[in-house]
């Protein structure tokens, strides 16, 4: 099977240099990607074109290799492309092509608007007009309640005929738009796992930037877990085609300095502004240009422009704040839509329990009394101190640190019943079928299930299940660590 890969436009109308290089760069991507989710294809750069084109011998479907591109930056669309030649005796005989078209649509536009759109390329003893009359007409006769609109058609027909080849597009899907991986500078995101800092660091992924993430500890060893695994979905969803790092540095004793030193007031502001001098000292260890931070404008008393003006005095590095002008709600709205909500929700703010009515206006003076009773050693300390690993190790040392919870394949309703801890979303996108008819399947998201086991039937062991594993082995461990021992995953019996 083959997909024809759009770029995004920004790329189109930029220098024939430098759209020949964006190019380059994600066909080499696309490779990576592929052959990292063990997809077989060949991918081909095509000027105003990718060609992706699938072995027939590959594991996936359509479908798969769909979610795979869908996540790639730089991808404005794509679709599925059939292809057949033009008809070699008489190229006016469109039977073949009209066959070609049902077979894709004739499924879909029953009881729908659509519009038939024919592209040509060389000399033909046909117009595109006529193609498309002629496909119109048949999708007319075969497809009950259709009819054509082509203002605002409910589905777009797309016919390409270059020279002798003809292609008959499927469903035309949109990707994250953007620029490839790595064709920006290198950044360093602030991530806490909450919803902001997942954002802003996916926009910028999505803008083609390498982004490595810092993450500032101050909610023990569960809150660092869940960071380090936003992280890693991060990496392996959109950025899976280059290594990115995973920078953790225990704050805790900068947070008690702060705690025990500075003005009530003035703590969030001062919180911040170390913060970014310990992230400067990171983002000069790994050459990146510049710090990004999940901030918006007035969301929070140290997020008025006054704070964030005298929070970026603390660094000499560009701070990039790509959330700036949106609320709360539009920042959950993309998180859901990227696949971090869950994660977010999971984790509470640790960086807005320490000011008890905070100032909205810090003065320079009393900051720079303030931060004159701290140990400017500190901060270098613990940077020093901090942990670096690669983001794509994550899943590895997760499985490491997990191997001791138990793996169910065999199941039985008198002492088993099985928790599906995925969000609302993939339970919606892929059901989870019972093993047995008299298997009891229950639904509570990971985020949730910390406070809801406890109000379980404690003579049944609970069976969690996840997609991909990685997330129902961490919700076990954490359970057994509280001290519930009725807790195992359930692992599905391999489809031969």
């Amino acid at each position: 099977m083959k997909f024809i890969v759009r770029l995004h436009a920004e790329i189109t109308i930029k220098s024939k240099g430098v759209r020949k290089r964006y190019g380059k760069v994600l066909v080499n991507n696309l490779k990576s990607i592929l052959r990292r989710n063990d997809v077989n294809a060949k991918v081909i750069w095509c000027w105003d074109r990718i060609e992706v084109v699938v072995a027939d011998d590959a594991h996936q479907d359509a479908n798969q290799v769909s979610e795979i591109l869908q996540k790639i930056p730089g991808i404005s669309w794509f679709s599925r492309s059939h292809e057949l030649p033009l008809p070699e005796g008489d190229p006016t005989d469109f039977t073949p092509i009209m066959d070609e078209v049902l077979a894709c649509w004739q499924d879909i536009i029953p009881g729908k608007s659509f519009a038939v759109r024919v592209k040509r390329k060389g000399e033909h003893p046909f117009r595109s007009l006529d193609l498309e009359r002629y496909l119109g007409g048949a999708i007319l006769k075969h497809c009950a309640g259709s009819k054509v609109s082509l203002k605002k058609p409910d589905v777009e027909v797309r016919v390409e005929i270059d020279h002798d080849v003809v292609r008959v597009f499927g469903h035309k899907e949109q990707g994250l738009g953007g620029f490839p991986l790595p064709t920006q500078e290198t950044v360093l995101s602030l991530l806490s796992g909450g919803f902001d800092s997942s954002v802003a660091s996916f926009q910028l992924i999505r803008r083609g930037a390498r982004v490595h993430f810092c993450f500032f500890n101050l909610g023990g060893a569960q809150h660092e877990t869940g960071v380090r695994q936003t992280a890693y979905y991060l990496w392996q969803q959109y950025a899976s085609s280059h290594p990115l790092k995973f920078i953790s540095i225990d704050f805790a004793p900068v947070v008690e300095e702060i705690l025990t030193k500075v003005d009530n007031g003035l703590m969030g502001v001062v919180l911040k502004r170390q913060m970014l001098r310990a992230a400067e000292i990171v983002a000069n260890n790994l050459h990146t240009a510049a710090i990004v931070t999940g901030e918006a404008l007035g969301q929070v008393s140290s997020q008025t422009l006054s704070n964030l003006s005298v929070i970026d005095e603390a660094t000499d590095k560009l701070v990039l704040r790509p959330l700036i002008t949106m609320d709360k709600q539009e920042i959950i709205n993309i998180a859901q839509q990227i696949g971090t909500a869950d994660f977010a929700r999971s984790m509470p703010e640790y960086c807005g329990v320490i000011s008890n009515k905070p100032t909205v206006k810090a003065q320079r003076d009393a900051l720079a009394e303030a931060e004159s009773q701290l140990d400017i050693e500190l901060i270098k300390q613990v940077v020093r101190q901090s942990r670096v690993e690669d983001v794509s190790q994550i899943g590895e040392t997760t499985e490491q640190r997990v191997q001791k919870v138990d793996a169910v394949q065999s199941v039985t309703s008198e002492t088993h019943e099985i928790i599906d801890i995925r969000s609302q979303d993939e339970v919606d996108n892929k059901p989870f079928v019972a093993p047995k008819d008299d298997i009891v399947v229950r639904h509570i998201p990971f985020f949730k299930l910390a406070t809801a086991f406890a109000d379980l039937d404690h003579s049944k062991t609970y069976l969690l299940y996840c997609e991909k594993g990685v997330m129902s082995k961490l919700q076990a461990l954490y359970l057994q660590e509280q001290g519930y021992q009725n807790v195992a995953v359930y692992q599905p019996p391999v489809k031969k």
